[in-house]
């Protein structure tokens, strides 16, 4: 499988190069970081006891991630960068919109005060191409 999508992104850049457009770029990142599992008593029905006390195991959750994708044939230009330390969930996310602005969200969650974030735009000046002497 991995053999597979290592030569369908050679293919892809090989054909950008052939039609004349710069190759686009991906990259993703995961670093997990989960500890140890410990158990959680989860009140349900347990069909073996007869009973609703049932337990079940979960890790401690840890981790951090980002992506990029800069594609400038078709426009798609985005990037991603979060952490959660248990229930602490903090991250970025920014995309080039079809009319040429950036979006940039600054985002953090947590049990105790929800989910909030903060969304910022940006224009990007775009430079029409000259041809021939002309704009």
């Amino acid at each position: 499988m991995f053999s597979k999508i290592i030569l369908a992104a050679l293919l892809a850049v090989t054909a950008s190069y052939e039609h004349g457009h710069a190759p686009a770029y991906s990259s993703q990142h995961i670093s997990r970081h989960d500890g140890p599992a410990e158990v959680v008593h989860v009140k349900g029905y347990d069909h073996g006891k007869g009973h609703y006390d049932t337990v079940d195991y979960h890790a401690y959750p840890k981790y951090a991630f980002d992506y990029k994708v800069e594609d400038h044939h078709t426009g798609d230009i985005k990037s991603q960068h979060e952490v959660r330390d248990g229930d602490v969930v903090k991250g970025v996310y920014a995309l080039h919109q079809p009319d040429g602005s950036e979006r940039v969200v600054h985002y953090h969650g947590d049990k105790h005060t929800g989910f909030h974030a903060d969304v910022k735009y940006g224009t990007h000046h775009v430079v029409p191409k000259q041809h021939d002497g002309h704009y």
